[in-house]
Order: C-alpha cells, then structure tokens, then sequence
C-alpha cells in the first residue's frame, strides 16, 4: 500500500510538473524547450509546499489561526506560492540568455548521438594537437600585420596540409577568397596540396574490386603496385585493360569518405555555432559558405561527376592546334569510387625544365598560346573550366602536346558571367579603365559603400601595367593585383568566379615555366577575340536580337497605350501615386512587436512603482496576523510587473537569438 502511494505522489508530481510547465510557457510567451520547462516544474513543485509554509509562520500564522481565518490563509498562502512560480519563470529567462533553447541537443538525440560525439571530440583533439604541433596556437594571438602574416600563413598551411583532405579543401577554398582573407594567407594557401603516404596495394586492392563490381583480373591484364601518386582521397595507377589499352585507374582510399563525412560534420556544426554567435559571419554567409563547400566536397568524392567534366570539357579540346589533350574516360568501368581514363605519357611540367630546355622558343610560345586558348575556351564557351591548373596537373607529353589532368577541382559559370569576364579582357585590350572597373563590378557583388572613383583609379593602373609590355608571364601576375584591388574596395566574390580568378592565377605560374615572356594579357584577349568573334557576327548578333525581340514583344505592344493613359491623366491633373508606409508585412510585424513590448515594459514600470508605494505606506487593516492589506497588495502587485518584466525579457532576449 505504501508503494502504492508513493507512486501516486510521483504521477501526481510528475502531473503538476507539466502543468506548470505549460503554464510557465504560455506566461513567456516564447517557445521555451520542454524538457528544461519540466525541470523548473518539479523544482517549483518540490519547493512549493516547504517556501508556503515558511511564508506562513514568518506571517503570524499558526495551525489555529489559519483555521480561524480561512481566507486569509489562502491569499497568503497563494501568494506565496504565485512567487514561487514567478521564480521558477525567472530561472527560465535566465536560462533562456546564457543557454537559449536549441543550443544543446535534445537529451533522447545526446544519448543516442553518443559514439560520433566520441569520434567528433577525439578529430577535435587530434587536429588541436597538429595546430599546436606546427605552431598556430602561439601565433593565433599575434597581430595581423606585416612579417606576423607569413607566421600566421606558413602555420595555417601547415595545420590544414597535415589535417587531411577536407582541411585541404578548406584552404584551397580559402585561397579563393581574396576578399574576406588576407593576402599573405592567401598566397601560402594556394600552394596547398593533398599528398598522403601510399597504402600497400594488398589494402588498396578490395577497394578496386568493390568499385569494378568483379575481379580485378576480369578486366585489367595488369596493375602496377606503385602508384603513380598518392593523395588523401584516392592513390593513381597505372594499369593495363584486357583489350590492351594503358589507363590510369585512380582508387579512392577506403577510409577517405568516412574521414570527409565526421570532418563536414564539424565544419557544419562550427559554421554554425559561429552564425549564431559572430555578426562577422552572418555578414559574409558563412553557413552558405559551409554547405556550399559541403556539396562542392562530396562532388569531388563521386567521380562519376569527374568523369562527366572531363567528357564536357574534351569536347574539342586543344581547338584549331590539337596540341593540348584531356584524357579519355572509360565510363563502361569507371564509377562513384573509380576513374579509369587513359594513360597520358609524359611529365608534369613542375618537373619538366629539362624536357622544356630542349625545346626552341617558338615551339614554346606555341605552346604557351595553345593553354591559354584552351582554358579561355573552358571559361568563355564551355562554362566548365579546370579551376586548379598548377603545374603538376599540366603534363609535357612525350609527344610534345600538353595533358590536362586531375578534374575533381572544376567551376562552372553562367552565361552573364561568362559575358563579363569577355567585356573584362576586351577593356584590357583598349586599355579602358572604366570598363574594366564595369565589367568587374558587375561580375562581382558590389558593397554598399562602394567609391567608384577609387576602384576606376586601381583598376587603371592595373590595365596600364597589364597592357604597357611589363606584364608577362614570368612577372608579377595581373589577376594577383586585380584581387588585391577587389579585397580593398570590398568587393563580393562568388564562388564560381573566384575559381574563375584562381584558375587564371594558376594558369599565370604554368604559364611562366613555358614561356616566362608570353605577353599573357595581349594573348588571352587575342585568344578571347577569336572564341568570342562567333558570339557577336552579324548573324549570331540578328539572332540574339530576335529572340529578345520576341521575349519583350507583349511589353512593346502595350507600351504606347499606357504612355498615352500615364501623359493624358498627368495633362487632365488625375495623376496620383499612393504610398503605403509599413505594406510589406515584416515591418508590420517588427512594429507591432515593438510596441507590444513598449507597452508590456510600461505596464511592468507602473506596477513596480504603484508596489513599492503600497509596501513603503505601512497602513491599513491587518488581512492576517502580521500582515497588512496594503502590504499584501504590494506584493502582488510587484508580482504582476515582476511576471510583466519576465514577459518582455525573454521576448527580447528570444528576437535577438
């Protein structure tokens, strides 16, 4: 029978406890998690009875007394218990502030989400331990400012190089934004790299089986056991096909994806946590940022979309020279883990200067020519372009043609931007600085507070430099000074054209061990002239217009009646315009919301003061044994604008989280 009871006590406690809760809710007014609500509940329940009680012999108030004046007894008594609610709301706000709701995972999620805590928090440590390894701890306090930006560069590359492949991505993406990092970072970024040690072929090989869906022997005569390169993601090597051709079969690493997945989880939940909590990171996108490069990341893990820009991009590759070759794709054996494409024999040109040394200059000219034509043909006809042309995914072959390799890295642009970039290189060519400063912002995102004068003097200097003769392949690279002149006047990149600007600033350092005295900005816009010539012929030129033409002709049918109605209603006087203040209804919202406020923080105001004179006049007749109406009056008015307070608290505190 005693367990009985004790049960029941529980389920009623347990009872009051959500009521409380739910009454504690509807008293805020905010959508106050439940969890924490029920907690505040059972504590008010727990203190309740103990807080009355002490409330009632502080009172005067005995057993006898309170049976002498019941109703006496209950006002006290309900008062007091009314305080202990209040205070139980006030734990809530307080909670509210310093640990809002959503901050914390449900308790059912914690719970189950236990193992990749674990695993989160031993990656949180393991990379904590290779910043502090290669020196970006000590100097994370240090300023930014002249030789402290090289420390900050040089330890930032090394932590993320050391990290694994998604830290690599992430500086990679880093240095594509010249316009939210610093310089000197940038410039240590871009050399980042993702080779990894070699895995021994005995664990590489199930790998292949598994992508090839069969034996490797069903399909390849022969596998070389030494890759040909090693990275974080995946090992390349060489191979034979039955059907006797030589491929390149690059395997992804067994445990690359679930290396990638944990670290994007981090990534997320930091990007995250940092939108919530710095107004710098909101003001650049930074979960945008994130879940762009999230997608961007896992695309590079399926390299059956590698497969396909490759096919997009060979479609006519190397035009009117031949001389420049991307590898063909074995699609019938490739897939989502699997590349094979043909073998390509020569040697990168990072590693070439002797193969390069025997050639003459014209053939290297020609040579030079020919890349800057084929990347100015991805970028302006394609739209898909190889966004990480440095020197080793550009092979000298054996036959004196030049290799594009590696495509995971790929931008892609729309017809607009692709029209930009064209008027950019063309106001190169006429030296015109205001049109390359238009080109440009509109390419880019302009700032609010952009001085257009200031961009037009910059950007001219750059065209003078890009188009006197100084600027040249080996020299210091034009697209280089054009990112410096869009981070100082602010300017927003987008994704896709800031792989645009890498892919130049890297075809720029490719270019310089081919040919260092190629007049690159008098060639891309030669090269761009002719891509870009069958765009704007007479017929190509009649056909655009017609199809505007069509598009704008409903418009164009109707126009002269309404200038006619617009000119007569302004010569008649009926010519009015309404304005409404407040019509869209977020601004309604915002000052009704705002008003609401006001008026529950007055209201909380006069209760507090119409309180404290009731309690400061100690008059009146006694509603109890020591206690004075007007005194108890007081209290429950300060209650009230206490309760009021509370309200208007967490609304605010609610709007700004």
């Amino acid at each position: 029978m005693t367990f009985v009871v004790s049960v029941l006590g529980v389920l009623i406690a347990v009872v009051l406890a959500v009521v409380a809760a739910l009454m504690v809710r509807r008293l805020l007014g905010v959508p106050v998690g439940w969890p924490r609500s029920v907690l505040v509940g059972l504590a008010m329940i727990s203190l309740g009875a103990w807080f009355v009680s002490e409330v009632m012999l502080r009172s005067g108030m005995s057993l006898t007394s309170a049976e002498e004046n019941p109703l006496g007894a209950m006002l006290v008594g309900g008062l007091a218990f009314a305080w202990v609610f209040v205070l139980g709301v006030l734990a809530l706000v307080i909670l509210e502030v310093f640990v809002p709701t959503g901050s914390l995972p449900h308790p059912l999620a914690a719970f189950r989400g236990w193992r990749s805590r674990r695993r989160r928090t031993r990656r949180y440590l393991q990379v904590s331990a290779i910043a502090a390894r290669h020196g970006l701890g000590a100097v994370a306090g240090a300023p930014f400012r002249g030789a402290a930006d090289e420390t900050h560069g040089k330890a930032l590359r090394d932590t993320l190089a050391a990290s694994g492949v998604t830290f690599v991505k992430v500086g990679q993406l880093m240095s594509t934004r010249p316009d939210v990092v610093p310089e000197d970072i940038v410039r240590e970024l871009s050399t980042l790299q993702t080779q990894a040690p070699a895995l021994p072929w005995e664990q590489l090989e199930p790998a292949l089986a598994t992508a090839l869906g069969s034996d490797p022997s069903d399909v390849l005569a022969h596998v070389d056991a030494e890759p040909l390169a090693a990275a974080s993601v995946a090992q390349v090597h060489a191979g034979t096909l039955r059907t006797g051709e030589e491929v390149v079969l690059k395997i992804q690493r067994p445990e690359a994806r679930a290396q990638v997945t944990a670290d994007l989880d981090i990534l997320d939940r930091f990007a995250a946590r940092l939108d919530r909590s710095a107004a710098w990171a909101r003001s650049i996108g930074v979960r945008d940022l994130a879940d762009g490069f999230a997608a961007s990341l896992r695309e590079e893990l399926d390299y059956r979309v590698e497969a396909e820009n490759m096919r997009v991009v060979a479609g006519g590759a190397g035009q009117g020279s031949g001389r420049v070759v991307v590898p063909r794709v074995f699609g019938e054996h490739s897939g989502e883990r699997l590349l094979v494409m043909e073998r390509l024999h020569g040697v990168p040109l990072g590693s070439a200067s002797r193969e390069l040394a025997r050639l003459d200059d014209e053939t290297r000219r020609r040579l030079a020519t020919d890349l800057v034509r084929e990347v100015m043909r991805q970028v302006l006809v394609v739209g898909v372009f190889h966004a990480d042309l440095h020197p080793g995914n550009v092979i000298l072959l054996d036959d004196g043609r030049l290799g594009l390799l590696d495509f995971g890295s790929v931008g892609r642009l729309d017809p607009a931007s692709r029209d930009s970039i064209a008027l950019l290189f063309a106001a190169f060519a006429r030296q015109d600085g205001v049109g390359a400063t238009d080109a440009l912002i509109d390419l880019l995102e302009r700032p609010e507070h952009l001085d257009d004068r200031q961009v037009e003097r910059e950007v001219g200097q750059v065209v003078m430099f890009a188009t006197s003769g100084a600027a040249t392949a080996g020299s210091s690279g034009v697209f280089a000074q054009l990112l410096r002149v869009v981070q100082r006047a602010q300017l927003g990149v987008p994704p896709q054209v800031a792989a645009a600007f890498r892919a130049f600033a890297a075809l720029e350092g490719t270019l310089a061990l081919i040919d260092p005295e190629l007049p690159l900005v008098a060639t891309a816009t030669s090269v761009g002239r002719d891509l870009m010539g069958a765009r704007f012929d007479p017929a190509s030129l009649r056909t655009t217009l017609e199809t505007q033409l069509a598009a704008y002709l409903p418009l164009v049918q109707r126009l002269p009646r309404r200038i006619d109605r617009l000119t007569d209603d302004l010569t008649t006087g009926r010519f009015t315009a309404n304005v409404r203040v407040l019509a869209d209804p977020r601004d309604r919202r915002y000052v009704t919301s705002l008003v609401q406020h006001v008026v529950v923080a007055v209201l909380a105001g006069a209760a507090t003061l119409g309180a404290i004179v009731l309690l400061v006049a100690d008059t009146g007749p006694f509603l109890v044994a020591g206690v004075r109406l007007y005194t108890y009056l007081g209290y429950g008015l300060l209650l009230g604008g206490f309760v009021l307070a509370l309200r208007a608290l967490a609304g605010v505190v609610r709007r700004e989280a």
